[in-house]
């Protein structure tokens, strides 16, 4: 067997509590090796211009109560096409914010899309699992929700 190449900071289960403290949000999210990019649950997703710079403002759960919904303006970082799941691409706004899992800590992309239907409202992409393994039958393995 060969050995990684790189030196695992953590290793993560399927699902696990995120923590975006910019936006002051605190999150179950799925895991998910096959997505490229991370996406979080936005509603009401509307690009504007402030002072000539792009921004995006939307609304997404807040974390304490599911039924509960808080609305964010947000400096926007970029938009892509983004391939879902069910293989239809579309185009996504992406905001750049602070994550935290545990005690590691990253700034990474979401891709800000309607998870209504989804069981979890955020889902982490492996470009923000950089150096850590998934261990797919655990969950939680960060801190207990």
């Amino acid at each position: 067997m060969n050995s990684l190449p790189f030196e695992p900071r953590a290793i993560i289960g399927r699902r696990e509590i995120v923590t975006l403290p910019e936006l002051g949000l605190k999150l179950v999210c799925k895991v998910d090796t096959g997505a490229h990019t991370s996406a979080l649950h936005a509603e009401r997703v509307e690009a504007f211009l402030r002072d000539g710079e792009r921004w995006v403002r939307f609304d997404t759960w807040s974390g304490d109560d599911e039924n509960s919904l808080r609305h964010f303006e947000w400096p926007l970082s970029d938009e892509r096409e983004v391939r879902s799941s069910n293989g239809i691409a579309e185009r996504r706004f992406v905001i750049r914010t602070q994550m935290e899992i545990g005690s590691i800590s990253d700034e990474i992309d979401l891709t800000l899309v309607d998870r209504q239907q989804m069981r979890h409202s955020m889902l982490l992409g492996r470009r923000a699992m950089r150096r850590l393994l998934v261990a797919p039958g655990a969950s939680f393995l960060q801190g207990a929700p």
